[in-house]
């Protein structure tokens, strides 16, 4: 989402602990409590349009513990849900209206006027699902609504902060109207988000963000099947293993709709249309060979050598060697930054340094150009891991990082039915 401003009812409560090295405080960006969250969502609700909301829906931040930039390639990503959620309060109104409030600032508009591009910035997230939904079926032409907005996801880190805002908007039109929500409802509502974010916001992204707020499972990772859409819980519990994944934000600024973005999807697209096949899902290492433009065979090499990593992990997964994970964050990120070319020095500096602290690995997570990296470290290291991260960006005279820990969250879904 290409929003430039941080507000606190956007990046959430913050706690200030510890100090790194050279006495910087550690920054961590705690999630909020639901029922505290939906709170601040009607408060907001009443503000902007007095009395009650219909309900309060939350979604899910994300983050992508490996299959990074392959969505849109057919391939397979394994992200896993954050506590850290948006809210919408909604109330219904039935003349195709949307006014809609968050910490930014207002929009109202009919759903008859939105299109690609307008409106824009954070409110084409909401009205884009209004709209996708309605072309779809999955609403009637007539729906509008007041929405305001509350939310703990940190804007701009790379954790997915507009698919939260999409998804929690999209399970409350659902709920309101009557349409499905069982696994083949949020699969629909999940494609009515990826067309809101791709034809109206105009972020040329996968569907990765969706599918893991709309499908989410406490204590799981999400393993994402773009080829056919299929999702699948598969248990993740780093703590029964001693271990913790420290989510690093970088503070880098992050934005998806300045082109890089574009440019490294149409060049994984170019690669698969040269070897002949309908996504790079179905190339080999071999095939490469076969890409005669360097910089095309770079960027293809790391969506099959990424698909293949995914696969490497789920078999640690299963197979309880969690430690071994590291080894294979760290070589997706060298395959990000070399091969794909979206790193930055922020994260690069996250990465460096969680390594040289004792990481078992690391690497940076999300659409890149900015944005979060994550490293997986023994429970009794986070806060000398963060603390190492936080003074190496401050002798880099990089921006201070923030610091998440992860708890895995559930699904998008109805919180609260406010009662006057």
């Amino acid at each position: 989402m290409d929003l430039r401003r941080r507000t606190r009812v956007d990046r959430g409560p913050v706690a200030r602990r510890g100090a790194g090295a050279v006495g910087v405080v550690t920054e961590w960006v705690r999630a909020t409590p639901d029922a505290d969250l939906a709170a601040s969502a009607t408060a907001a609700f009443r503000d902007a349009f007095g009395g009650l909301p219909d309900g309060v829906w939350v979604a899910p931040g994300r983050v992508n513990l490996i299959g990074e930039h392959v969505d849109y390639a057919g391939g397979l990503s394994l992200p896993i849900a954050l506590s850290h959620r948006t809210a919408v309060a909604v109330r219904e109104r039935r003349d195709g209206h949307l006014r809609l409030r968050s910490g930014l600032g207002s929009w109202e508009g009919a759903v008859d006027a939105v299109g690609p591009g307008a409106p824009s910035g954070w409110p084409a997230y909401l009205a884009g699902v209004v709209w996708a939904m309605r072309r779809s079926g999955l609403c009637g032409t007539d729906f509008g609504a007041h929405v305001a907005v509350a939310s703990a996801v940190p804007i701009g880190a790379g954790l997915s902060s507009s698919a939260a805002l999409e998804c929690a908007l999209a399970i409350a039109v659902a709920d309101l109207v009557g349409a499905p929500t069982d696994d083949a409802g949020r699969t629909a509502l999940a494609a009515a988000c990826v067309a809101a974010e791709n034809e109206i916001a105009l972020a040329p992204t996968g569907g990765m963000d969706q599918a893991i707020a709309l499908h989410a499972r406490a204590g799981h990772a999400v393993l994402v099947d773009s080829g056919d859409g299929t999702v699948a819980p598969v248990p993740f519990d780093l703590g029964a293993d001693g271990l913790a994944l420290l989510v690093i934000d970088t503070r880098a600024p992050h934005r998806l709709v300045d082109g890089q973005y574009a440019q490294r999807r149409r060049s994984v697209e170019d690669a698969a249309a040269q070897l002949g096949v309908p996504t790079l899902r179905h190339a080999t290492r071999t095939d490469l060979d076969r890409l005669g433009d360097p910089l095309t065979e770079r960027r293809a090499r790391h969506v099959v050598t990424e698909i293949d990593r995914v696969r490497e992990v789920l078999q640690f997964l299963s197979s309880g060697s969690l430690r071994e994970v590291g080894a294979v964050l760290t070589s997706s990120h060298i395959s990000l930054r070399d091969d794909f070319e979206v790193s930055c020095p922020e994260l690069d500096s996250a990465v460096d340094a969680a390594l040289a602290a004792g990481a078992h690995g690391a690497r940076m997570t999300g659409g890149g150009f900015g944005g979060s990296a994550i490293a997986l470290v023994d429970v009794a290291d986070v806060d000398r891991v963060a603390g190492e991260v936080l003074s190496t960006a401050e002798t880099r005279g990089l921006v201070a990082p923030a610091f998440l820990r992860i708890d895995t969250g559930g699904a998008a879904a109805r919180r609260v039915t406010p009662v006057s």
